[in-house]
């Protein structure tokens, strides 16, 4: 690849600041911060190193980092680490119409990228005043909008300008907020102004979160679709022991085959997926991640207890998901070989 292909990194007066190495064993943090048009302010963010505020913009030529630019994408940021070490952070602010699965997917199994950072979380920013009508906004040929899309696949929603509508208009934002992800935290925000200790080390995509995804995924409900194409959520608990395998198949069959359908026949679009369960063989508990026809297992630090029951309890936010279904599905795969086990 040409150097010019390779986008730029832009230097910003850092006010003095010195370049300053951590230890080349630590992964770097990757925070995607989404959010459809308009939704935050057009405002850098600084992050303090060594006492100063250091800041630099890492600036793609076409604008956006998706499937297309993948290498440039990838090859940008193996710059942007040779070129200053190791930083503390790493923020990635996609454009206002970007699907952030596709930009996530890079830097969560990216081998290349693999050894020296890893995905944090995904942050979606809506706004309170247009944020439902982008929200409600129907694409031809049934297709998920662009705004509902960010709101499913986030770790966490900021809903911004809150302070521009009323107590009553931002009671309807929340709820169709909650009505596609049951999962995501939700922060709300004047002029984008929010605590960067709520933003940063989600632990998203990685086992680090065991415990309190366990305690999560216990008060995660089922969601009802406020439009016939809306994008909800779906939980749902199977107790017992599961072999790795069957789980495999029904992930894949639910991500990859498409196979599963709701009751009008609709196939079911999957967006997000997270749970933890409980394999044979292991002691731990095991998360269960999926973005799009993305998925990956991880043991987690939280040990099943010797009288514990175990459990395999499961979040998909999609579209046409029929909660019925999918656990029926589900018991069927996983039950089938277990007299065999």
């Amino acid at each position: 690849m040409e150097d010019e292909d390779c986008p730029d990194l832009v230097p910003i007066d850092t006010g003095g600041a010195e370049e300053t190495e951590s230890s080349p064993s630590r992964k770097i943090p990757v925070t995607i911060i989404t959010g459809y048009l308009g939704s935050a302010l057009e405002k850098s963010l600084a992050i303090s190193q060594g006492g100063e505020l250091y800041e630099e913009w890492l600036e793609l030529r076409n604008g956006c980092l998706c499937c297309s630019v993948k290498d440039n994408g990838v090859k940008a940021i193996e710059n942007l680490m040779q070129r200053r070490g190791k930083f503390d952070y790493i923020l990635l602010e996609t454009t206002g119409l970007a699907d952030p699965g596709a930009v996530a997917s890079i830097f969560w199994v990216d081998s290349e990228l693999g050894s020296d950072i890893y995905l944090d979380g995904v942050i979606s920013v809506v706004d309170a005043k247009h944020g439902l009508q982008h929200l409600t906004e129907e694409k031809p040929e049934g297709l998920v909008n662009e705004a509902s899309r960010q709101v499913a696949l986030a770790d966490l929603i900021i809903i911004n300008k809150m302070d521009l509508v009323s107590e009553e208009e931002l009671d309807k934002v929340r709820a169709s907020v909650r009505s596609i992800n049951g999962l995501v935290k939700i922060l709300e925000t004047q002029r984008s102004r929010v605590d960067l200790s709520n933003v940063l080390d989600l632990h998203a995509f990685d086992s680090v979160s065991g415990l309190s995804l366990q305690k999560k995924l216990e008060h995660v409900k089922t969601t009802h679709a406020h439009l016939d194409k809306a994008v909800t959520t779906v939980t749902f608990e199977v107790p017992g022991n599961i072999r790795e395998e069957d789980l495999n198949i029904f992930i894949q069959n639910l991500l990859w085959e498409k196979n599963m359908k709701d009751k009008a026949g609709r196939t079911m679009d999957v967006i997000r997926l997270k749970g933890l369960v409980s394999i044979q063989g292991k002691s731990h508990q095991v998360i269960v991640q999926g973005v799009h026809e993305l998925y990956d297992l991880e043991e987690t630090s939280v040990a099943w207890k010797e009288n514990e029951k175990r459990t395999n309890r499961l979040v998909l936010i999609g579209r046409n998901l029929d909660k019925e279904t999918i656990k029926e599905v589900f018991v069927a795969t996983v039950s089938e070989k277990q007299g065999n086990s």
